[in-house]
């Protein structure tokens, strides 16, 4: 029995598990896009995702009235560093994975938090509705060469306000556990080719390669 190009199945990317830190996020990012987007919406979640959109690429613990979507549990903290007054990766995940929802959230009425939605998921969808996807592939790639922490953040933000402009919404626990990894010593490449896969997983198959994301490579060479 032949079967018909229509008849086979859609290919989809595979969606990622978080792990118990980006659960923790996930949760928390829930519970405050639920009250910021209720027919009535409590003033303080506004107030708060306002407070939190100001601590971008601040350190941790930078506003004690936010400590209910920034604090970290102690069974979360993993790896702390000797200087107990460093923040630990864990604290960097969650701050900067909230504080980018913040940002993501701002003045939209539709969810840009939702489960399943990896990074590099997002933002191949974005390259598709953009008017301007080159300006979105150089950004992408300039992520996926990020050679620090800071920088890799710096680039966030910008693809952040795209996604924002076009309502594509993003795993916010996914990211978080991105974020922890990156951290990590041997956690840079591993992630960013996690976000490559995702990206090039998510393209059409008509879709032609752009020279602006050779950079992303799987592994460094």
């Amino acid at each position: 029995m032949t079967v018909l190009e229509s008849d086979q199945p859609t290919r989809r990317p595979r969606g990622r598990s978080r792990r118990d830190l980006g659960e923790h996020v996930a949760k928390t990012v829930g519970q405050l896009q639920a009250r910021v987007l209720s027919s009535a919406p409590h003033p303080e979640a506004t107030s708060a995702l306002a407070r939190l959109r100001r601590g971008i690429g601040r350190t941790p613990g930078f506003d004690y009235t936010l400590e209910r979507y920034l604090r970290v549990p102690e069974h979360l903290q993993g790896y702390r560093p000797a200087d107990d007054t460093e923040a630990s990766d864990a604290e960097h995940a969650v701050h900067d994975a909230v504080t980018l929802y913040a940002l993501h959230q701002q003045s939209r009425r539709e969810q840009m938090h939702v489960s399943g939605r990896g990074l590099g998921q997002a933002l191949s969808e974005l390259v598709r509705r953009s008017a301007g996807p080159e300006g979105v592939r150089r950004r992408f790639a300039a992520l996926g060469t990020a050679s620090t922490y800071a920088e890799s953040i710096y680039h966030l933000r910008s693809l952040t306000t795209m996604l924002r402009e076009h309502q594509i919404p993003l795993d916010y626990g996914l990211l978080a556990d991105d974020l922890q990894t990156l951290r990590r010593p041997a956690g840079r490449s591993k992630v960013q080719a996690i976000w490559g896969r995702e990206f090039f997983r998510s393209r059409p198959d008509t879709d032609v390669d752009s020279p602006a994301t050779d950079a992303l490579q799987e592994e460094p060479s």
